[in-house]
């Protein structure tokens, strides 16, 4: 079974800064910010949305198949994606834009102000999704506000259940549209801080949102993520990790498990569980997809 993974490829750029933002940002001047950063720590890593998850899902076992945009700078990643193994089946290059570029930076404690250039994301409703016998899976993840939209309309004329996964792409969208993806989609899945503005913009709270899904995950964090299925909550705990180095595509990891357990027909608790897993995971390595599956010791 394969999964369509709409969003983006990036490359990540990710500084350290060895401090605590809020010591150095005066609350009563925040009307006139100018702040500068040492960050002694940087590396480039692959990112993008799509790019994490299907890493993660190739890594469980799965059989992930990006649907994104890059830019005239495409070869390095396009030859990543062939040596994990992933298809480049749905990967379009847009040779006129460069590929979406985000800048990261930490803090001390895993906090991150992040600056992302679009590239040829803004292209990524070129790609269209049509349906085929081994593609039982979807997810659409942040992308372009256009890509987003007419994904997932093209997984329902497709037949393809899909898990809506907003993001940092969700403030693109007002109430109505949000509680139109909400109406087309099969799951959703946010953290707290998107559910609670998914929330405010649709006027739904979280047990009625899951009445209209098959379930909705909302992640918290360290401390787990809550499983809403027919307005009922179940808690899923957390999976304390070796140690937390870089936060960078934990949901991502997530996101990828959440769709490995979908196709394995698991019940959506169970499916958070291996989330949890995989977060603790991701965080303990530098980067969004450096970390390496075990899949014996996770009982797959």
């Amino acid at each position: 079974m394969a999964s369509i993974i709409c969003g983006s490829l990036a490359f990540d750029t990710i500084m350290t800064f060895e401090g605590r933002f809020s010591d150095q940002i005066l609350p009563d001047q925040i009307h006139n910010l100018n702040v500068s950063f040492l960050v002694p720590g940087l590396r480039r890593d692959f990112g993008g949305c799509a790019g994490n998850i299907a890493y993660a899902l190739k890594q469980l076992g799965g059989d992930p198949l990006p649907m994104a945009t890059l830019g005239r700078d495409s070869a390095d990643y396009l030859q990543r994606l062939v040596d994990l193994g992933i298809s480049t089946e749905y990967v379009q290059e847009i040779p006129e834009t460069y590929t979406a570029q985000a800048m990261i930076m930490t803090d001390q404690a895993n906090n991150q102000i992040t600056a992302f250039h679009p590239g040829a994301m803004m292209q990524a409703h070129q790609t269209r999704i049509v349906a085929r016998p081994d593609v039982k899976l979807g997810i659409v993840s942040p992308d372009g506000r256009n890509a987003m939209l007419a994904h997932a309309e093209q997984f329902v004329a497709a037949g393809i259940p899909f898990v809506f996964d907003p993001g940092q792409g969700l403030p693109m969208f007002d109430g109505a549209a949000l509680r139109h993806f909400v109406e087309l989609a099969t799951w959703v899945t946010v953290n707290d801080y998107e559910g609670k503005m998914l929330s405010d913009r649709t006027g739904l709270g979280f047990a009625e949102l899951s009445r209209q899904v098959r379930g909705l995950i909302v992640t918290l964090g360290g401390e787990g993520s809550e499983v809403w299925i027919a307005g009922e909550k179940t808690l899923v705990p957390a999976v304390r990790a070796t140690e937390v180095v870089d936060p960078t595509g934990c949901g991502d990891a997530y996101r990828g498990a959440l769709l490995y357990g979908l196709e394995q027909g698991w019940p959506l608790a169970r499916c958070a569980a291996l989330g949890s897993q995989l977060g603790a995971l991701k965080i303990a390595q530098r980067g969004p997809q450096n970390y390496v599956v075990d899949r014996v010791a996770l009982g797959l």
